[in-house]
This record gives structure tokens, C-alpha cells and sequence, in this order.
């Protein structure tokens, strides 16, 4: 399991970055207009037109908290028992909320299909961020259950 860890946190870092800088979704509207914004997109663009909160709030819930558990999940996968380890395993409850974004753009994929006046596709930004919302929890778990455990016993020489 310890040799997972590595790669499992590479690709939950990978997927991370490509997940908050590629499309989200594609917004057509009235076939003429279309649009597709990245999450760094939603964020400046919100910050652009005075939603100065909302733009605050979806950073520090999309990339800040994020960008903070997989720090400390490379520091506690590099065996540092000390305060990342200890600080990983409290960002448990703060962590589910990165699903948030996910939650948010399938609700507006649905409402712009329903609605008749614009269609709206998921698109590989979508899938990368839940990607890395996916195997961080699955790292941060595997993590977990190694210090549970303890470090690895030398059997007699």
C-alpha cells in the first residue's frame, strides 16, 4: 500500500492542476454565443464583476483548501510524522467541500439543459478536479491508515 501512495498523490496533484485550468463545462446559447470557463476563469471573472465574496468563498474552497491538503499530504507521504500528519487528518471535514464545485457545475449543466435556452456539456476540466477531489480523499485515507498502524516491524536479523 506505502507504494501506491507516491503515484496516487502525483496523479491527485496532476489532476488538480488540470482540473482548476482546463473547461469546466461549455455553455451554448441561442447557438451564436458560447463559453468555456476554467474554475480559474469562474473566480477572476466573479472577482471582475464585484462578487468580490462569492469569488473569495469559491477560491478558498476550490483552490486554497485544496492546494493546502496536498501540500500536507506530500509532507505526512514523505514520512514526517509532525504537524502535517496531525493537520491532514483535521482537513477530513473541510475537504469534502471541494466537491462543492462539482455539485455547483452539474446543477448548472442541468438547469441550462432544462431550461431550453442554452445546452450545456461537462468538460475534461470537470472531470480532472473530481479526479483529484477523488484520490486525495483516497491518499489522505491510505495515510491515515498507515500511521494507525505504525511504522513498518524489522523481523529478527
Amino acid at each position: 500500500m506505502r507504494l501506491l501512495i507516491a503515484p496516487l498523490l502525483f496523479a491527485a496533484t496532476f489532476s488538480f492542476a488540470l482540473g482548476i485550468t482546463l473547461p469546466l463545462m461549455e455553455v451554448d446559447r441561442l447557438w451564436l454565443f458560447s463559453e468555456e470557463p476554467s474554475l480559474i476563469t469562474v473566480i477572476l471573472s466573479l472577482w471582475e464583476t464585484g462578487d468580490w465574496a462569492l469569488s473569495m468563498l469559491i477560491a478558498l474552497f476550490s483552490l486554497g483548501l485544496p492546494v493546502l491538503k496536498l501540500l500536507l499530504l506530500h509532507l505526512a507521504a514523505l514520512g514526517s510524522n509532525g504537524p502535517a500528519t496531525r493537520l491532514t487528518s483535521r482537513l477530513h471535514a473541510l475537504a469534502r467541500w471541494s466537491m462543492l464545485d462539482v455539485i455547483l457545475v452539474a446543477i448548472v449543466v442541468f438547469a441550462a439543459k432544462t431550461s431550453g435556452l442554452a445546452t450545456a456539456i461537462s468538460k475534461p476540466g470537470l472531470w480532472f478536479f473530481a479526479t483529484s477531489v477523488v484520490l486525495t480523499a483516497v491518499v489522505s485515507s491510505m495515510i491515515d491508515q498507515k500511521k494507525a498502524n505504525g511504522p513498518p516491524q524489522d523481523g529478527p536479523d
